[in-house]
This record gives C-alpha cells, sequence and structure tokens, in this order.
C-alpha cells in the first residue's frame, strides 16, 4: 500500500509572532518553525499502517528550502521518501491554490490512501484535504478517529458532534483528514535520524507544475485583537438591579 501525508511547516507555538509591514502575515525572519502538529498525527496513522499492512510512506511538504526540515523529521520517524514542492511565497496561496499545487505533485504517485491533519496550527482553513480529493476524483472523509482496511476498501470511525461517532466505508484511493488524537505521535529515534540522511527527498518547483493561482479569496489584514474592558454601575433597589442584570446578563452578554 502506498500513502501520501501532507505534512506543513507552521510557526512554532511559542514564536514570538510580529505582523508583517504589509498587515497581510507575520514577519518570518525571525521565528522558528515545526511542523504541524494535527499532521504529525497522520504521519503517525499512516507509519502504522505501513507496519500493519506494508507499503510505503511518502510525506509531502509545500514551502521554502526551510520546509525539507520538516520533511526530514517525518523521514526520521519512519517515512521512506519525501517531495518537497518549492515556494518561498506559498503562504500567499489560498487553499484552493494550495490544493491545486500538491495535487498536481502527487498525481503521477498513485497513492492507495492520502491522508491529511484536520487543519493547518497557522491559518486553520481546514480546507485542504476536501479540496484536495475532489481535485484529484478521490472519495474523501473527514475527522477520522479510526481505520480498517478491508479488500481495497477502508471503514472509517469518523467523530460527529456530542460525542457522537459514526462508522463509514470508502472504496480506495481515498483522500482522509485524520483528527488530532487518534493516536500517540512517535519520536524520532536515533537509528531513524541516521536513516533519514540517505532517504530520497525530490524538489519539484511549484512555479513549473502549470497550476493556476489566482486567489479564490485573501487575507486582507491581520491584527493584534484590542483588550478593551468596560465598568457600568447598576443602580436602584435591589429588585430593580437584579431585573436590570438579568436583562443586560440575557440581552447583552448572551450568556443565559
Amino acid at each position: 500500500m502506498k500513502i501520501g501525508v501532507c505534512v506543513k511547516q507552521v510557526p512554532a507555538k511559542d514564536a514570538p509572532l510580529t505582523i508583517a509591514e504589509s498587515g497581510a502575515w507575520i514577519r518570518e525572519s525571525d521565528i522558528g518553525f515545526e511542523t504541524n502538529e494535527p499532521d504529525a498525527y497522520a504521519l503517525e496513522e499512516a507509519l502504522r499502517l505501513k507496519e500493519k499492512h506494508g507499503g510505503e510512506v511518502v510525506a509531502v511538504s509545500m514551502g521554502p528550502e526551510r520546509a525539507k526540515q520538516t520533511i526530514k523529521e517525518a523521514l526520521a520517524k519512519g517515512a521512506d521518501r519525501g517531495i518537497h514542492v518549492a515556494d518561498a511565497e506559498f503562504f500567499r496561496l489560498d487553499p484552493l491554490a494550495s490544493a491545486r499545487s500538491l495535487a498536481a505533485a502527487m498525481a503521477k504517485e498513485d497513492f492507495d490512501l492520502i491522508l491529511t491533519g484536520l487543519q493547518s496550527d497557522d491559518q486553520g482553513f481546514g480546507q485542504t484535504g476536501v479540496l484536495l480529493a475532489e481535485l484529484l476524483g478521490r472519495p474523501h472523509a473527514t475527522i477520522i478517529m479510526a481505520i480498517e482496511m478491508l479488500d481495497r476498501r477502508v471503514k472509517l470511525k469518523r467523530e460527529l458532534e456530542a460525542g457522537w461517532f459514526e462508522w463509514v466505508e470508502a472504496p480506495l484511493p481515498a483522500v482522509l483528514t485524520i483528527q488530532s488524537g487518534i493516536n500517540k505521535p512517535r519520536y524520532a529515534t536515533l537509528k531513524g535520524i541516521m536513516a533519514a540522511k540517505k532517504k530520497e527527498i525530490a524538489t519539484v518547483e511549484r512555479a513549473s507544475l502549470g497550476v493556476q493561482d489566482a486567489p479564490t479569496e485573501k487575507i486582507e489584514r491581520i491584527y493584534v485583537p484590542q483588550k478593551t474592558k468596560k465598568t457600568e454601575f447598576i443602580t436602584g433597589s435591589p429588585k430593580e438591579a437584579a431585573a436590570k442584570l438579568l436583562e443586560k446578563l440575557r440581552h447583552e452578554a448572551r450568556v443565559i
């Protein structure tokens, strides 16, 4: 079985973010980066499927040269090879253009399964997996909490609302969006880190893929919310004050 896993490099959770002069993104020159946490669960699930059923796991990441580090981490954990879709300005792409680029880079691989994390920790659109499935013409299921392999089919446990789950089946090949918490991602071993140095990372320039990247949506401005507070004194008798407070909680704060 051949499994492709999309792994994205995102700003580290504890990075001191500064908004760029354009106002549309952050300044990346002085912060650290790490693998998108939801994608770590997708990678772990791919590795477990490989260990149980055999096959190959290919880590795919789009971004500048530094994105190769995310691929190398996946290789150190057990992925067999990587594909780097190189583009220094990839953060300007909307989800559709990103999915088109990934689909073009992955189309010739003929994957049986493609796994993505539920969403990215930076922009959090949660659309790439669904769009990738549509562009590749493959069935798709979201918020996956368990995968069971059948004969050229997969049985999937999906998380619904209010603690409910459902089981569905899908034919292969398919694209699945993995829910965080499906497993416990492993750490790379020293042996794995050494082995990763010998594994292949193929680089594909995104510009060479010939995909349409005219945005269907774009970020106009990002900003840090302003902290404000307001104090209001409620006057009148205790009964009148209670009635006024109840009115404000119900219609202004909307907490009751």
